[in-house]
């Protein structure tokens, strides 16, 4: 094979051994995840924002980044519930550039994947202790995932990902909402597909283990736009796409129907500041018609300290995307605050 090995990683309960969660963390997750279930389950009628940079690429920038959310949210927790997206893994359309912190927690020097998986954990760990919000992150790679699975409040399978089936396999095992995006084509029945795989129980390899799992009820749909043939993005965030949502949850026998409207992405043509006006129509979306109220449950929208975006440099700016151009602070705190009067 054309392979080799650099080093052995150690096994996740290693790792979680080495960097442990204290009783408090585990008391705030404990609590934040029944919260999120419950609004999954409609049983809370909160609205659900995910917000954070496209990627996690700077531990001190992103807790400070999560910290102002908190003071965000405690001014907004009685209507909204805020994760913060720490993603530490990033999908590359042909394989190159910035993976994310899990491969290089310093983005200008070579991978290092020990000491990524190190990084993402203390990260991770941090922003929690510091603020008492939980996060999201993708799974992009199923067997990573179980370095944070003890940490992480919701998760995302993205459009490069969802018709995978060791992915979905993975996903029926989650005890957390998982949201599996539309395929870039932009197919509502692929998407759909996933979650009906990811509600019903499986028996797999995982790890080197023969697994079986229970199903995840949580698993829900994340719209984020498709790219036809000819490379025009395709929005699915149009009252039109909501109601033909709505009607093909309804034809399926589908545990808690739900979905996140991803703002950026193909639905902004990464224009970011689009995001704020497609948030806006989400929720006039929402208010007009009462069946796409319970069924949209919250937004994704990429954000961090600074706006829009920059190359890998010696000189980069602090708190500014290095992947995809993100809406900055001042913007983003508008957002959050009209979001909850709207909601």
């Amino acid at each position: 094979m054309g392979m080799r090995i650099n080093a052995e990683l150690p096994l996740p309960a290693d790792l979680k051994a080495e960097y442990p969660l204290s009783d408090k963390i585990i008391k705030i997750k404990e609590k934040r995840d029944a919260e999120i279930r419950d609004i999954f389950t409609g049983k809370s009628d909160k609205f659900i924002v995910i917000v954070g940079p496209c990627s996690a690429d700077n531990e001190d920038a992103v807790c400070e980044y999560v910290n102002r959310l908190a003071r965000v949210n405690e001014k907004v927790s009685d209507r909204l519930m805020i994760i913060p997206r720490i993603y530490t893994n990033k999908p590359r359309t042909t394989g190159e550039g910035y993976k994310g912190m899990l491969h290089q927690p310093d983005p200008d020097k070579a991978p290092d994947l020990l000491a990524g998986i190190i990084a993402i954990r203390k990260m991770h760990i941090r922003a929690i202790e510091e603020t008492g919000l939980t996060a999201a992150d993708e799974m992009l790679y199923p067997e990573n995932r179980s370095y944070l699975d003890d940490i992480l409040s919701y998760e995302a399978i993205g459009a490069r990902s969802v018709e995978n089936q060791q992915h979905r396999l993975t996903a029926s095992g989650m005890n957390i909402p998982i949201g599996m995006k539309n395929p870039t084509s932009g197919d509502f029945l692929v998407m759909l597909n996933s979650v009906i795989a990811a509600q019903h129980s499986h028996s797999f390899i995982y790890r080197g283990m023969d697994v079986t799992t229970d199903g995840n009820d949580l698993a829900h749909v994340i719209l984020r736009g498709g790219v036809d043939k000819y490379g025009t993005c395709n929005p699915n965030y149009h009252y039109e796409d909501l109601v033909r949502l709505l009607s093909l949850y309804q034809k399926m026998e589908l545990k808690n129907p739900a979905a996140i409207i991803d703002a950026n992405h193909s639905n902004s043509n990464k224009k970011f500041k689009e995001q704020i006006r497609i948030t806006s129509e989400v929720l006039h979306s929402r208010s007009y018609n009462p069946e796409l109220k319970k069924l949209i449950k919250g937004v994704m929208i990429e954000s961090y300290l600074e706006e829009g975006n920059q190359k890998i440099c010696p000189d980069m700016i602090y708190g500014k995307s290095i992947t995809d151009p993100c809406l900055g602070w001042e913007d983003t705190e508008r957002l959050i605050y009209e979001i909850a009067e709207k909601c």
